[in-house]
């Protein structure tokens, strides 16, 4: 469907809902008070649809960043296909569809009083809270990973000038010859794909202006864990892999457990790695503001295990959480995070009208990985609540390119942008500037 297209049939649904609602809120007296956590791809999209589907709730959403930068697409940027501001967007358009826009960052929550506390000193009450805060990196898991060590040694796994902008520049200083070291955690981590398309992008920058240079990709799992065939096979067909000149040198079971810094070396338990640069991702678990008030005990204390028909906390009533903090089998993506926001405040209209939400909800994720600057693919999955054990069962209509296209290119494009769109808000004539 064209976008203008379902903008105007989700404006069609958000007025019959609103028309709705509203004769059942204004029975009711005040009007409910949402606080939502985070403007990413969650938060803005469940602040966004709650307003529009249900205009009385009074939304606060409170985001510290004053711009929207994209984690998809951000890897184009290290490979110097995009520039940063090809992937960074405003909030402006965000801050006019809701109640308040607040610029801060929340260090205290009160689950007993309904009640979050910022930096800046500012006390916000709910009725229902929205943490859609993303994930915690967990640099204590890795020896010497401390604050002095992350000044030059870099994640990117959040975007922005500090870490992609940095990185990119740090490949750009680099010696042809060079060796680049791309080191991953374990999984469960934010978005799967995206460690393998880095290093195919970067292999195709080496390829163009670093040709005897090389990446050695250290990953803490068994092999793979996402879209392995085709990773393989455009390693192989773009960048010699599997031959004594591939620019890609990948070694599974490689579990970093150390970082000298000042030496450019890395260490698992079977060996030594230096770099000219080194990119290392650590560990991560959900977001830190989960922590103090108990919603992070699954999985030994990492994630946080919510009812999957309202996204609440199995934990803490009348607090949801949204996208990759979650204890799930759900995609840690992007395009997850934004339909499980819209999914939440379809079902905090539900709540707030004195309604049950939807007993049986779909939630979809689309997820495109490039390997060149010209050809990409695939993985879309869907997902359907179970109440026979609360947990979301893969459906059929999903599925994985046969391989990398052009065509598959030219579709990431257009789902960056409608994505972007979609979540921020942006209207039809916004202009965009990513040339891939």
């Amino acid at each position: 469907m064209q976008r203008r297209q379902f903008l105007l049939a989700a404006g069609s649904l958000a007025g019959s809902l609103a028309l709705h609602a509203n004769a059942a809120l204004s029975v009711g007296g005040a009007r409910p008070k949402v606080v939502i956590v985070g403007a990413g791809f969650g938060g803005a999209a469940c602040a966004r649809y709650l307003k529009l589907w249900e205009p009385r709730v009074e939304v606060t959403l409170i985001e510290p960043n004053q711009q929207f930068v994209s984690c998809p697409m951000s890897n184009t940027v290290i490979a110097g296909l995009n520039k940063l501001d090809d992937i960074t967007f405003p909030y402006r358009y965000l801050q006019a569809a809701v109640d308040q826009f607040v610029p801060d960052t929340v260090t205290a929550i009160d689950p007993v009083k309904r009640s979050v506390v910022t930096a800046g000193g500012r006390s916000f009450s709910y009725d229902r809270l929205v943490l859609a805060a993303g994930v915690e990196l967990m640099f204590d898991e890795i020896q010497g990973y401390d604050q002095a060590a992350q000044k030059t040694v870099k994640h990117a796994w959040k975007a922005g000038a500090e870490q992609t902008g940095v990185l990119r520049k740090q490949l750009e200083a680099m010696p042809d010859g060079g060796v680049f070291v791309l080191a991953m955690p374990r999984a469960p981590f934010r978005c799967p794909p995206a460690p393998y398309e880095r290093a195919s992008l970067i292999a195709h920058y080496f390829k163009q202006a670093k040709p005897r240079s090389k990446i050695i990709l250290l990953d803490a799992n068994e092999d793979i864990i996402s879209k392995k065939a085709l990773f393989t096979t455009a390693w192989k067909k773009h960048y010699g892999y599997g031959t004594d000149n591939s620019l890609i040198d990948y070694r599974p079971n490689n579990l970093v457990s150390s970082l000298d810094a000042k030496a450019m070396q890395i260490s698992t338990e079977f060996e030594d790695v230096k770099g000219d640069v080194i990119n290392l991702i650590p560990p991560m678990r959900a977001a830190a503001i989960t922590g103090p008030i108990g919603a992070r005990t699954g999985d030994n204390g990492t994630w946080c295990p919510v009812d999957y028909r309202t996204m609440e906390s199995t934990e803490v009533p009348n607090v949801h959480i949204l996208g990759d903090s979650i204890l799930s089998n759900l995609s840690k993506a992007g395009a997850l995070a934004n339909n499980s926001g819209k999914l939440c405040a379809s079902a905090l209209v539900e709540i707030f009208n004195g309604r049950k939400p939807d007993p049986a909800p779909v939630v979809t994720s689309t997820c495109y990985s490039a390997s060149t600057d010209h050809t990409a693919f695939h993985v879309a999955t869907v997902f359907r609540y179970q109440p026979t054990d609360n947990s979301m069962e893969v459906q059929p209509g999903g599925g994985v390119s046969a391989e990398e296209s052009e065509k598959e290119f030219k579709m990431m494009r257009g789902w960056a942008k409608n994505i972007w769109a979609d979540t921020l808000d942006l209207p039809l004539e916004y202009n965009f500037t990513n040339r891939i």
